[in-house]
């Protein structure tokens, strides 16, 4: 059966035009003005409407062990609600536990993401050095397709790793062309602040900011920069929540580090005054790095709009509020970390990007969808292009919703940006040229995803060689 999307239009990352699409099986055939139906057809009129490539989030906790608790959505129902929210494909992280193998924990991964309601690929954390792991990167790379990893200068004796050991292995993995994710806050530092604060009786949520300030994000940041500069290899500084951690990347920049920088809806939306509400409310928005001041919001897009910040992902690593987030109602360092925001990324994003002019929407494209596939190596997803996958977005820009935990998808039962009405109305999501998603529906079945074998990084990257080469480098 063919399917055709009619009279939509189309927009990428570097072009917005009306046309129809030719479906046939699970590839984009034909994009033409007029594209003749037969008998049988499958016809979407679009008429009105975007057609948008499918999201790709490539930061999510599906799954997630944290604190003796685990993140309260798994492959399914993640996966649902990133469909329902416009998001196609998804990199979710793996949580080695310390001494196993890289091998049997990706394979463990694999094992649980083949739930999934739409294509997944796994980042591999990598939480303790040894020989074996410099032994099984390469393999991670060739038999799994893993082009990448990811490390934590936080999180000390469950996660953590020295300056030297983050070295030795962003240097294998830069040689290999597998790009290093790096968790960039002073751990150490942060731990000492965290222990002064209880030790003085201060527990409530606010706290958890106060404790994890900007300047030890900031110098985390360069520090991993500089590492990764001295191992001449690739680096993805995930959810960069302030100024100074984007002045740090915008310098690396410059010296021609192959550095690239995400960030995430909930530090371009919500603020550190979310964290003090009463009655331990503040616990719902506890994440890390935390909410920042108001006024990083406007570098952070301006970040976005020239390019300096590459991708925002979700870090969707979330938490029920009465049974988890509890768990720190008397101690907020033992509240989990993590905000859900996978459902809503894509509508945040359109709502407070393009529609209140911030970004255009082909640099909406562009972030949400054509840097993810180019920087992680997904091959024939993150654009609107002939042979590539038919994972596509119909966005109704007249529409709004007013977003609301009481009809979500995602297994929580708060939602951090309740009662904010977004404009933009997702009427359909089709991947691999099935429509998974009606009006707001989920009606796609669970195991069909596939797990995505990645590409590696190119060491001269065309995506980082074109931002770098130019003039718009000052976020300021």
């Amino acid at each position: 059966m063919r399917t055709i999307i009619k009279n939509g239009m189309v927009v990428t990352s570097g072009s917005t035009f009306k046309a129809d699409i030719l479906i046939e099986g699970e590839s984009i055939t034909s994009i033409s003005n007029d594209i003749a139906t037969r008998s049988g057809d499958k016809l979407i009129d679009a008429e009105g409407q975007y057609v948008l490539p499918g999201g790709i989030d490539v930061h999510t906790h599906l799954e997630w062990p944290l604190m003796d608790t685990e993140t309260a959505d798994d492959f399914v129902s993640g996966t649902r609600a990133a469909a329902v929210g416009g998001i196609t494909s998804i990199i979710n992280f793996t949580k080695p536990k310390k001494g196993a193998s890289l091998i049997a924990t990706q394979e463990e991964w694999i094992e649980k993401g083949k739930k999934s309601v739409i294509d997944y690929g796994l980042h591999a954390i990598i939480n303790e050095y040894s020989d074996r792991v410099l032994e099984e990167l390469p393999i991670l790379a060739e038999t799994y397709g893993v082009g990448s990893i990811k490390l934590f200068m936080a999180y000390k004796g469950e996660m953590m790793v020295n300056d030297l050991e983050m070295y030795k292995i962003m240097k294998k993995a830069g040689e290999l062309g597998v790009i290093t994710n790096v968790h960039a806050e002073n751990g150490d530092i942060i731990d000492e602040m965290i222990a002064q604060a209880l030790a003085e009786g201060k527990t409530d949520p606010i706290y958890h900011g106060y404790t994890r300030p900007t300047l030890l994000e900031a110098e985390a940041t360069g520090r991993a920069l500089a590492i990764a500069e001295a191992a001449n290899a690739p680096i993805y500084i995930v959810h960069v929540s302030c100024s100074e951690a984007l002045e740090k990347v915008v310098e690396a920049k410059k010296r021609g580090v192959q550095a690239f920088a995400e960030t995430c809806p909930q530090y371009l939306v919500l603020d550190i005054s979310y964290l003090d509400q009463p009655n331990f409310e503040g616990g719902k928005y506890v994440c890390s790095p935390p909410l920042r001041e108001k006024w990083n919001q406007d570098v952070l897009w301006r970040g976005l709009q020239t390019g300096m910040i590459s991708v925002a992902g979700s870090d969707h690593c979330p938490f029920r509020f009465k049974d988890q987030k509890a768990m720190g109602r008397n101690n907020f360092s033992k509240i989990p970390n993590g905000l859900p925001g996978l459902e809503d990324i894509f509508s945040i994003l359109y709502h407070f990007g393009v529609h209140e002019g911030r970004i255009s929407l082909n640099q909406f494209v562009e972030i949400i969808s054509t840097n993810p596939a180019k920087i992680f190596g997904i091959p024939k997803k993150g654009d609107i292009s002939i042979g590539y996958d038919a994972d596509l977005v119909i966005l109704d820009p007249n529409g709004s919703r007013v977003i609301t935990s009481e009809s979500q998808y995602q297994n929580v039962d708060y939602n951090v940006y309740e009662g904010l009405e977004v404009q933009g109305i997702i009427t359909n999501v089709l991947s691999r040229g099935e429509v998974i998603v009606k009006d707001g529906h989920f009606t796609g079945d669970p195991g069909r995803g596939k797990y995505l074998h990645r590409k590696r990084q190119n060491r001269d990257s065309s995506l980082h060689a074109q931002k770098n080469g130019q003039t718009r480098e000052t976020i300021q």
